[in-house]
């Protein structure tokens, strides 16, 4: 779970100040894992085989892990170290795997249910994972976080509309886009006009009551864990309140935080109840 951002949006802390120190590292590892093989399915000029065999290279390391048999990269040795050390299960990682390859394999979805189905595999095992570091194995905690997580990856979606369509990606739920009568081709003229504005803000809502859901998490854990999760909350409200204020209208006005928006996330962070 991230606070949002431009383009390398994540969906977890990058280590912060606020972790505990001797959690920062295995933080990083699972960052480094998940952001290389993000890159691996999402930039450069590879082709879809490359791909796919480059991310089948990371399960074969992954299947090493499993079969206790020391893996051939730094990256996955380190997988091993936090894997073993902290009881993590080696599912939340292929999870992360299938999800990446999904990028490269399938393009549209039709529903908002097979936008979540991906939101399953592609965030929210990150954000349990972060909460297992710390010990925390509450169902109830692991459900709040996974409504984080899909609410961050929903929020990067709208976004990065533009950017996802230049990549020839559409993380919007088809039916809702046939509902307000809109077609890639509105999309492709980055045209916010007609039914852009009603379609979007729906989005937004429904984003919003995910973030709403998921955002007890930040007071039922203490300490500066809890104030972390609090300012990603905090942070990706304030993120969907700009995306309203524009009309969900990205494409002439993109949405990003700025320093003159940290007062008010450090404000709300610090008065969650």
């Amino acid at each position: 779970m991230q606070a949002p951002a431009i383009h390398h949006y994540e969906n977890f802390p990058v280590a912060s100040f606020l972790l505990p120190r001797q959690l920062r590292e295995a933080t990083r590892v699972i960052y480094w894992f998940a952001r290389s093989a993000d890159d691996i399915a999402d930039e450069g000029i590879a082709s879809v085989d490359e791909r796919l065999a480059a991310l089948q290279a990371y399960r074969d390391e992954l299947l090493r892990i499993e079969r206790h048999i020391t893996p051939q990269t730094e990256l996955f040795r380190s997988v091993a170290e936090i894997i073993q050390r902290h009881q993590l299960p080696l599912s939340a990682f292929y999870d992360l795997l299938d999800a990446f390859t999904q990028d490269v394999t399938q393009t549209r979805y039709a529903s908002f249910a097979e936008l979540m189905a991906y939101c399953r595999k592609s965030a929210n095992p990150v954000g349990r994972l972060i909460l297992l570091l710390h010990g925390q194995q509450d169902a109830k905690l692991h459900a709040m976080s996974d409504a984080i997580c899909t609410a961050l990856q929903l929020l990067n979606f709208l976004q990065d509309i533009a950017i996802d369509y230049d990549k020839g990606r559409i993380y919007l739920p088809q039916e809702d886009l046939a509902r307000y009568r809109i077609n890639e081709a509105q999309i492709a003229k980055h045209d916010a006009g007609g039914t852009w504005t009603p379609f979007m803000l729906a989005q937004i809502q429904r984003t919003r009551k995910l973030l709403q859901a998921g955002a007890p998490l930040g007071v039922a854990l203490h300490g500066r864990f809890g104030l972390e999760i609090r300012f990603i909350i905090s942070s990706a409200a304030i993120a969907l309140e700009k995306l309203h204020r524009v009309h969900g209208d990205v494409f002439h006005e993109p949405v990003h935080l700025t320093p003159r928006d940290w007062p008010a996330v450090v404000y709300h962070a610090l008065r969650a109840k």
